[in-house]
């Protein structure tokens, strides 16, 4: 086929369907990272990894989750800890930001549907400015990791020995953290770092910043922290961000104080430090310094609604996102007030965006729901570890009660599968419903069912 032939049709694929097109490089980029870590030299043996464990790995680190079905820090060789690094960072900077991108190459120029996907994606009104602000979300994110990394590079030279080992360990958290993706590269976790806060806080800060999301950042470079400049995105994520994370770490020390397996034997003040670890990981960070599965089964109950509702929109961070579930819980209050809208600081929120928070909370129960009853069928464990698990999927969360490296192929399939729909789905059915809506020229006389 010509070039020219080729050029056209992928153009108007481009213009027809950028979401498609983010799902096509997606798949594309786990295809290819499966490829890599199946071969002998991707593993610490020289053997190949069986193709269920490869897949599995590659999905999760492109979709920043961090799940695993095999020890990151002692099955795989170098090689495949790059390769693992290098999927982390692609889906770190967003399946939407590489789409267009690469749109962009192929198209030279950004057609409305483009600019919508985009939007949803980075998260601005501004839809003539698309292109410029995903300069900003590239060169943001390597800052923050760069900075994360002149942190943590000294601190993990210290405690290795070497300043090598110390470079390795620090890039890979820098990214890791930031990108919220919970991969370790060392044995048995973090968990040997639980009295050394150089290390715990910059990849605590870390997860929280990246947690946040574009919108965010970019109206923190425009206004600084004038608060009052801030538009209703970045004030709802940051208010609620702060509430969950102080509201979580106290629910988790409170919960888990007694308990001998995780804080039973701390002291007061430590118990609370690991709270408020606990709680900046339970939203899409990953990281544990304690034992998840040897925590209380109300707990792990507690850690499933923080996993579900996860970070900030177009964030690293997943779940159904903050300002989802803020919306619907500004909606009940209206309503229970009688309100005939939903306002909050000094704004009013339009019915179009809660029925997109509406849509996306059932999304993500349905798949939660599915994958849930799928795993039942092939394995006897309880239902509270494969609800922990299938959330932490979801919510490309990656905290784990071990359950993921004990299914059969079909379950890693299906967890597998669960985390592509975590990461892509809410962008993809918020774009989608923001592209086809439309306006009827009539309507039909109003009708209110009985509900409740």
């Amino acid at each position: 086929m010509p070039v020219g032939k080729v050029r056209e049709i992928a153009e108007a694929v481009v213009r027809r369907s950028p979401s498609l097109v983010a799902i096509g490089i997606f798949l594309g980029a786990v295809a290819v990272f499966a490829a890599l870590l199946s071969t002998p030299a991707a593993a610490a043996d020289g053997r190949p990894t069986p193709l269920v464990d490869a897949l599995f790995t590659a999905v999760s680190a492109t979709t920043v989750t961090g799940l695993v079905t095999v020890d990151t820090a002692t099955h795989w060789s170098f090689f495949g800890q790059v390769v693992i690094l290098v999927g982390i960072q692609m889906g770190g900077l967003g399946i939407v930001t590489i789409a267009l991108l690469l749109s962009r190459a192929v198209t030279h120029r950004m057609g409305v549907r483009s600019r919508v996907f985009a939007q949803q994606g980075i998260g601005t009104d501004r839809l003539g400015e698309v292109q410029s602000l995903l300069k900003v979300v590239v060169v943001t994110t390597l800052a923050v990791e760069l900075a994360l990394a002149l942190v943590l590079v000294p601190s993990f030279a210290i405690r290795e020995g070497s300043f090598t080992s110390g470079l390795w360990h620090g890039i890979f958290y820098a990214i890791s953290s930031f990108n919220n993706a919970g991969f370790v590269t060392h044995e048995g976790g973090l968990g040997q770092f639980a009295d050394d806060p150089t290390i715990l806080v910059p990849i605590a800060v870390g997860v929280l910043v990246g947690s946040l999301g574009f919108p965010v950042f970019l109206v923190l470079i425009a206004h600084r922290w004038h608060a009052r400049k801030w538009n209703l995105h970045a004030k709802l994520t940051v208010s609620v961000t702060l509430m969950l994370l102080v509201g979580g770490a106290l629910a988790w020390t409170a919960l888990e104080w007694t308990n001998a397996g995780t804080i039973g034997g701390m002291s007061p003040f430590e118990k609370l430090g690991h709270g408020f670890f606990a709680s900046t990981m339970m939203r899409s960070g990953g990281f544990s310094i304690v034992d998840t599965g040897a925590s209380h089964p109300i707990t792990l109950l507690a850690t499933d609604a923080l996993m579900f509702v996860g970070g900030g929109s177009a964030s690293t961070a997943g779940g159904i996102k903050v300002t989802t579930i803020a919306l619907l819980f500004l909606a009940i209050v209206a309503e229970g007030k009688g309100d005939r809208s939903v306002r909050v600081f000094r704004r009013t929120v339009p019915e179009t965006a809660l029925r997109v928070a509406v849509s996306v909370l059932f999304f993500g129960a349905s798949l939660v729901l599915v994958a849930t009853a799928l795993l039942m069928t092939v394995t006897d464990a309880a239902l509270d570890r494969i609800l922990f698990e299938v959330i932490s999927a979801f919510a490309t969360c990656g905290l784990s009660v071990g359950l993921s490296a004990e299914l059969p192929p079909f379950g890693k399939y299906v967890l597998a599968a669960l985390m592509f729909a975590g990461r892509i789905g809410p962008i993809g059915l918020a774009s989608a419903l923001a592209v086809q809506r439309r306006n009827l020229l009539f309507s039909y006389p109003e009708e209110r069912p009985v509900i409740g």
